[in-house]
């Protein structure tokens, strides 16, 4: 208990400075690929895979892994290129996104970086809106693109985006249409996700690409004598972004006097005991994991009750 309880310190310690750890593979070509590190649970050459029928090409195969039975993804063919081949002589790095567990399948995997979140971009502009990346950064003269997870995993098996019957009521229905919340995430995916889900209950939404645009946008209301606490009902955030990250957004706002009081969820796909931790210290409101839109509506809903938009009669 006492080496985890060091392992969060350390890691913790990067909240503020904006910085992360990449790990660094390849798929067919020279071309070369990161993964967060907090994303990643293991890496291992590839078990003998079992084929599913009827399963999607993307998906090569499962295999038990720690005791789970793990789908294992072909990295390679779910962005558009050819599928790896020699698969006994691949690689999957086990990772968890959106709660779940999934094996992803790459050519090799190289080193891991220690970087910053500032030399992470996104996407050069005039690349489309058919790529798969989130971001880019580089490393020793090479480019290292950052493949966006969630476009491919909503490709491949598509989560449930209704809210269930029951979640939102008529009161907060009338009383979310004079709300707005903002919300801030570099996946184009995840972003229509969040507003399609919170529109639902009826608010209006601002949607903004990553922390130092959203920083920005924040400072530049406050400029002009805006309460943003009182213009935004909540700041609906992911933690992994370019340019700033969602833990360095947080803090940034807290430390604005300004900008201090505005409720932030911070809802991500990182998961565990290191997220926790740095989700308190940097002081958001709450933490929700991606993507479950009846507890995501409840967190607004919630948010709804608590400034006294509804009043619940027993």
């Amino acid at each position: 208990m006492a080496g985890v309880l060091d392992s969060v310190n350390k890691r913790t310690q990067l909240v503020g400075e904006n910085r992360l750890e990449l790990l660094l593979f390849r798929l067919g070509s020279s071309q070369i690929y990161g993964i967060n590190v907090f994303k990643v649970k293991e890496v291992l050459q590839c078990p003998k895979l079992t084929i599913m029928p009827h399963s999607n090409p993307v998906v090569r195969g499962v295999a038990p892994i720690r005791g789970e039975t793990i789908s294992v993804l072909d990295l390679g063919l779910a962005t558009g290129q050819a599928q790896l081949e020699d698969v006994e002589n691949c690689f999957v790095i086990l990772t968890e996104y959106n709660t779940a567990t999934q094996g992803f399948l790459v050519k090799g995997v190289e080193r891991i970086i220690n970087t910053n979140w500032e030399s992470i971009h996104p996407p050069p502009k005039g690349s489309g809106s058919e790529h798969y990346l989130t971001a880019v950064t580089e490393f020793e003269g090479k480019l290292v693109e950052i493949i966006d997870v969630e476009k491919i995993l909503s490709e491949v098996s598509p989560m449930e985006e209704e809210i269930s019957e029951g979640v939102v009521t008529e009161e907060v229905s009338d009383a979310a249409a004079e709300l707005h919340v903002l919300i801030v995430d570099d996946s184009a995916i995840a972003r229509k996700q969040i507003k399609r889900c919170v529109e639902t209950i009826g608010v209006t939404t601002t949607l903004l690409n990553d922390g130092k645009q959203a920083y920005d946008y924040l400072c530049g209301l406050a400029d002009d004598g805006e309460d943003v606490s009182k213009k935004f009902l909540v700041m609906i955030s992911d933690i992994e972004m370019p340019e700033m990250d969602g833990y360095t957004l947080t803090a940034a706002v807290r430390s604005d006097p300004r900008l201090s009081d505005l409720h932030v969820v911070l809802h991500t796909s990182l998961s565990g005991v290191f997220n926790q931790a740095m989700v308190k210290k940097v002081g958001a409101d709450n933490f929700l994991a991606k993507f479950n839109p009846d507890q995501l509506a409840t967190v607004v809903t919630d948010r709804i009750k608590s400034i006294g938009g509804v009043v619940d009669v027993e």
